[in-house]
């Protein structure tokens, strides 16, 4: 039989990610496409126990629970962030969700119409861009210097496009790693407040940071991270945890205990959580409890510490980004540039002039190793030059050897022009 797909799916189904995610099954290939976080480094043991105490405690872990989500949990967060971030959010004003994916595409099922105008900040989330085009937006790119997101040409496209939202990860943008000065926070803040923009703020890689100086002398991993939110306050932080009725905030586990318990969260003012709690009915009535509760358990146990957790996983992925950047000192990647991210899990890399990073990902496939090609996380010509390379997933070796695969493509294309 002959299907008829609505036309908006075209692009997603003709996504490279699919290709790439089926070749990864196979057990030689290297993907460093993925936005996958270090497996080794999953707390296995304790979510063994964790799940034991949850199963333990009778048949209503496995029953309906609040579609707002485990309020355990909601109340754990709002109670994390204001020890840490100072910031006080009710647990009535946190929606757990299925990942930060689902957090996404209900705040744009929520606010965005077909050709509604939408920024955001380029380049981005290759999941936001797909919302997004399955919701027909009209996705209007805002580019950034050193400090962040430009405030200039920030203004004048909001001036000329009046848009619903405007889409930033200030802390560790996925794919750059980029970190906004805490000046240009504010000030893109301030200027969002007066022509009534809403932020969908999106903290997703915001606990994965490599600038680990702390001046206050308290060396602790909790200090550590503490001293950390101060210098860099989210944009959520500095709307008085949305109370100014400015930012939505977007963050998730997923990256920080383990991608399969698919949790994630969006916290803001009332009558948005309750426009995407009400959507998130129809979609899958509630996220799993179970994995909830899961969660709850293994942060509360005596024998998990979450700060210390996070140190460990900062100081893994330090060394792994170290490797990465020598690797791309090697004669293979001469005519690259690119610059070394704050956090997070990935380099964004500018290849050569004229190469294409779509042709290029055609060429690597056969060889067993894959990469993000920019098209999926820029709008507009930028993409095409550009590849998002992860730095997390892989071990040493692999690592060694996928960047290897890449080099030695990039020579073959170069080698003809």
């Amino acid at each position: 039989m002959q299907y008829s797909f609505a036309s908006r799916t075209a692009a997603m189904l003709a996504s490279p990610v699919r290709h790439i995610r089926e070749n990864a099954r196979r057990h030689s290939f290297i993907s460093l496409a993925e936005e996958l976080p270090a497996q080794e480094l999953f707390p296995v043991k304790l979510l063994e126990e964790a799940a034991h105490d949850v199963f333990g405690s009778g048949p209503d872990a496995l029953q309906y629970g609040e579609p707002e989500g485990y309020f355990p949990l909601r109340a754990w967060l709002a109670g994390e962030w204001e020890q840490r971030k100072g910031v006080r959010v009710p647990p009535g004003q946190i929606l757990l969700t299925t990942g930060s994916q689902q957090a996404i595409d209900l705040i744009v099922r929520l606010m965005v119409d077909e050709r509604d105008p939408v920024l955001v900040e380029n380049p981005t989330s290759p999941g936001c861009l797909q919302v997004l085009s399955m919701q027909g937006a009209q996705i209007v790119p805002v580019e950034s210097d050193g400090e962040g997101v430009l405030p200039d040409q920030l203004e004048a496209l909001i001036v000329h496009h009046h848009p619903k939202l405007f889409f930033a990860t200030p802390t560790f943008t996925n794919p750059t790693g980029s970190l906004w000065s805490a000046a240009r926070r504010q000030e893109i803040l301030d200027l969002c407040r007066r022509h009534q923009v809403l932020i969908v703020e999106d903290d997703s890689y915001g606990e994965l940071h490599f600038k680990q100086k702390n001046e206050s002398g308290d060396k602790s991993p909790y200090g550590q991270s503490r001293k950390f939110a101060e210098a860099y306050p989210s944009l959520f932080a500095l709307d008085h945890a949305g109370q100014g009725g400015q930012v939505l905030y977007i963050g998730s586990f997923n990256k920080t205990v383990a991608p399969a318990l698919r949790t994630g969260w969006a916290a803001g003012p009332a009558p948005l959580i309750e426009g995407m709690y009400a959507l998130k009915q129809l979609a899958d009535m509630q996220s799993s409890t179970m994995n909830q509760r899961l969660l709850f358990q293994l942060l509360t146990s005596s024998r998990f510490q979450w700060h210390e957790h996070l140190a460990m996983l900062n100081k893994e992925y330090s060394t792994r980004l170290q490797l990465i950047l020598e690797l791309l000192k090697r004669p293979f990647w001469k005519d690259v540039t690119y610059r070394i991210p704050s956090g997070g899990m990935y380099v964004w890399v500018r290849l050569p002039d004229g190469l294409d990073s779509a042709l290029l990902l055609k060429a690597a496939l056969p060889k067993g190793v894959a990469f993000m090609p920019g098209e999926l996380c820029a709008v507009g010509s930028e993409g095409a030059s550009h590849i998002r390379l992860n730095f997390s997933h892989p071990g040493r070796e692999q690592l060694l050897m996928g960047m290897n695969l890449i080099g030695e493509t990039i020579s073959e294309f170069t080698a003809r022009s």
